[in-house]
């Protein structure tokens, strides 16, 4: 066998494995209802904390330039489906344990109709648990996770896109999607590249969370695991955070776990009818002085693979 043949091979017996453990209750992404429909999760923030209380009126939305016209708009939160991705890589010792706290807290503030997945990653990634509103069974795999190896960061991040794709379809509730992965270092292990797995994000419409754990003077580079953070939370509407000493966590999921719960969902039907799969670019304008808003930087029109 080729080394791309064992490559693939052993690729695709991953994600088998991932949709075997993560098989369960699944999620769904928002605005489903018709193929051409694009959906946004937006976030409204004043500089200092989140804005909750605009109207449809107050947001214009861009599509290449061309603004368009919003059909649906929500300030009621749908439910989530959450995936949480942890770095149990050999360099998290003596880290981990005051991140899986954190992570805890973290889970401690889902809504009864909100769905978690646990996922920690090394060498291999493992589902630790599949979808669920189970706070005892969260926690337990959380506390599950130990460390062990190198760090397969972008294995992680593809195999939980994917697996959120698989379960969406087996569920009935409409759900946003979000990805909170928590990571110490550059990518070390991966069979799949970045390019790919920046792709799959694009994709999607999952937000990514990012949390770059900085390791002290002297350790490798982070540069490049900063790059790839940023830009994949940037690309999909989430943000990425990096501390300078594990102790911020707990306030770091606090955060995202606030700005989960003060979004808006919009949605609209492109003016621009090509089926052509282009990248196409969105930006959220908001038309009361001071605010920002924030969201995924565009999509894929329908034709796309």
């Amino acid at each position: 066998m080729t080394a791309a043949a064992a490559r693939l091979a052993c690729l695709l017996t991953m994600i088998a494995c991932a949709a075997w453990f993560g098989s369960g209750t699944a999620a769904q992404a928002p605005f489903r209802g018709g193929v051409d429909l694009v959906s946004l999760n937006v976030t409204v923030s004043d500089g200092q904390s989140y804005v909750t209380s605009l109207d449809e009126a107050d947001f214009e939305v861009y599509e290449d330039g061309i603004k368009q016209q919003t059909t649906f708009f929500s300030k009621v939160q749908q439910p989530i489906a959450l995936a949480v991705l942890l770095d149990t890589s050999a360099s998290m010792e003596g880290k981990l344990e005051t991140a899986q706290e954190a992570a805890i807290g973290f889970a401690r503030r889902i809504r009864p109709r909100d769905l978690m997945e646990v996922i920690d990653f090394d060498a291999q990634v493992t589902i630790l648990q599949a979808f669920t509103n189970d706070m005892v069974a969260l926690e337990r795999a959380i506390r599950q996770a130990s460390v062990n190896g190198s760090t397969s960061l972008y294995n992680a991040i593809y195999i939980s896109l994917k697996d959120l794709k698989k379960a969406r379809s087996g569920d009935s509730e409409i759900r946003r999607e979000a990805i909170v992965v928590l990571s110490d270092g550059d990518d070390t292990s991966s069979l799949v590249d970045y390019d790919e797995v920046l792709d799959v994000a694009k994709r999607s419409n999952t937000a990514i969370y990012a949390i770059g754990l900085k390791q002290s003077a002297g350790a490798r580079d982070f540069r490049q695991a900063e790059f790839v953070l940023k830009q994949l939370a940037q690309e999909t509407g989430g943000r990425a955070f990096f501390p300078g000493t594990v102790g911020e966590l707990p306030k770091i999921y606090e955060q995202i776990s606030q700005e989960l719960s003060s979004q808006y969902a919009l949605g609209y039907v492109s003016k621009n009818q090509a089926r052509n799969g282009a990248w196409r670019r969105v930006s959220v304008r908001i038309t009361r002085p001071g605010l920002a808003g924030r969201t995924r930087l565009g999509y894929y029109a329908p034709g796309a693979r």
